[in-house]
């Protein structure tokens, strides 16, 4: 979605392994710009990746840390959202700031267990 394809065409599990370089970024930047935003990817090689180990081709998106917090199919949608909204424009601090207030007012919906 979004131009971001998922570097096994799908998934079946909770793992996703996306290429962002069809959208000019590197795993690098879009790590860092998630973060920025309160999402956390990890920077990651994708299968036959040209690109160096620490400026990689890809992210990692897990949803074990949604799942635990009682988030569903709806709720991943909406992380997704956000996750295209922040990579479309990686440096655009209001953007990143605006994703970041409303992820931060999403979790509190959905506290972690035990916490």
């Amino acid at each position: 979605a979004g131009g971001i394809k998922l570097a096994s065409g799908g998934t079946d599990n909770h793992l996703m392994l996306a290429d962002v370089t069809a959208i000019g970024l590197t795993g690098k930047i879009a790590e860092s710009s998630l973060d920025k935003a309160g999402i956390t990817v990890n920077m990651n090689m994708i299968p036959y990746d040209t690109r160096k180990p620490l400026d990689p081709s890809g992210i990692r998106i897990g949803t074990p840390a949604l799942t635990t917090r009682g988030m569903k199919e709806d709720e991943m949608k909406q992380v997704g959202h956000w996750i295209l909204e922040v990579l479309k424009t990686p440096e655009d601090e209001s953007i990143i700031n605006k994703v970041k207030g409303e992820v931060k007012e999403f979790a509190v919906n959905f506290p972690v267990p035990g916490l």
